[in-house]
């Protein structure tokens, strides 16, 4: 073996993506130590994907200071590419759950402002001209209301007095103006990466899907449900635009959504978003094999996650896969299909979880270490 790329997602809640590669590329190279290791760590847009496209090209990290969730200041950031007209932005950076306290945890309140506020940064500050927004992670369901407010765009309520709306209020506006939108957006390329397909509203929608988790009572989900369809139905009639069922409008509590309207720009896979950001087609010309993983494989791999995505690319140059994973669920057959060769779990011992994750790191290498004594023998 000569060429050797690694491509794994993060395993949530024990490894990231980055720490991965590290302990892929220390294994592989203490049985061909000169070998030609290219690293690109992968996230699904939320919290680490800024760090993952900074560490597979370069760039630099751009701190700023924003509103939060709940409209504090917090410190916040995004990234920059090596060809300084591509910004990087993690919507979790300004408006993710983790910046919020657990017993404050609410969508009826929280605010995707932060978000337009790295935006305008990016392309007023900066002048950047491709933003790539990481939908994933959020504590919001406001249909990036919050995002356009701080973008210029204004809502008014029945009595013509403009506010920003969050998710519980957005049934009080009445209208939406466009004409104040930052000017130099309409010169921009906006992305969204979204690995979900739900749509802005109903039982597959933001509201009831995400909701619970940022700590919506069944109440509150049935609010903004219909919050969320009322903010739908204005953006029909002021903008002539129909978005509810655009599959990832639903992302980050309808962010996808605002995307759309509000700054025109598109949805698309986070991983299919990555490898032609990386333009992974180039860089695996030539390689041996192809090392990707995840927490977990499945049926549900087959919607848009990583390992898939890689291994059809990797399949289309005859290059081999191995799936490096956490667990191994049921219905795997259909992963085989798409390009992956072998799946092999680090899990070398069945214990819970909770344990499982502090000894991640070692059961990673160790498994590693197998790897490589087999193909060796090959």
């Amino acid at each position: 073996m000569k060429k050797v790329i690694l491509a794994p997602d993060s395993f949530k809640g024990t490894m990231s993506s980055i720490r991965i590669c590290d302990i892929m590329e220390k294994e592989i190279k203490k049985h061909v130590p000169d070998i030609d290791v290219i690293k690109i760590p992968v996230a699904d847009g939320g919290e680490g994907t800024v760090e993952c496209f900074l560490e597979a090209l370069g760039g630099t990290r751009v701190p700023v200071e924003v509103s939060g969730p709940l409209f504090e200041k917090v410190n916040s950031f995004y990234g920059i590419l090596p060809d300084q007209t591509t910004a990087i932005i993690e919507m979790a950076a300004a408006s993710g759950l983790p910046l919020v306290q657990e017993d404050k945890r609410n969508p009826l309140h929280t605010t995707t402002y932060g978000v337009g506020e790295l935006i305008r940064h990016a392309i007023v500050e900066k002048g950047c001209k491709n933003i790539i927004i990481g939908l994933g992670g959020s504590s919001t369901t406001d249909g990036g209301a919050g995002m356009a407010c701080a973008l210029g765009v204004k809502f008014f309520d029945e009595h013509g007095k403009d506010f920003t709306p969050v998710g519980g209020t957005l049934e009080n506006i009445s209208r939406i103006d466009m004409s104040g939108l930052e000017q130099k957006l309409r010169e921009c390329t906006i992305l969204g990466m979204c690995d979900v397909d739900n749509p802005l509203y109903g039982k597959n929608g933001a509201a009831y899907i995400f909701g619970p988790q940022k700590g919506a009572t069944p109440e509150n989900v049935i609010l903004l449900d219909n919050n969320l369809k009322h903010l739908s139905d204005l953006i029909k009639r002021d903008l002539n635009m129909d978005i509810a069922n655009v599959p990832g409008s639903g992302a980050a509590g309808g962010l996808g959504a605002g995307i759309l309207a509000f700054l025109k720009g598109a949805l698309r896979s986070g991983i299919e978003t990555v490898l032609d950001t990386v333009k992974f087609d180039t860089i695996i010309q030539g390689a041996d094999i192809v090392f990707s993983g995840e927490g977990k494989i499945d049926g549900q791999s087959l919607r848009g996650k990583v390992v898939v995505g890689v291994a059809q690319r990797a399949k289309k140059q005859n290059i081999p896969v191995i799936a490096v994973v956490g667990d191994i669920g049921d219905d795997t057959d259909g992963v085989y299909e798409t390009g992956v060769n072998a799946i092999v779990s680090i899990n070398r011992v069945a214990v819970p979880f909770k344990i499982a994750s502090t000894r991640s790191e070692e059961d990673l290498a160790k498994t590693m270490d197998t790897i490589m004594r087999l193909l060796k023998l090959l």
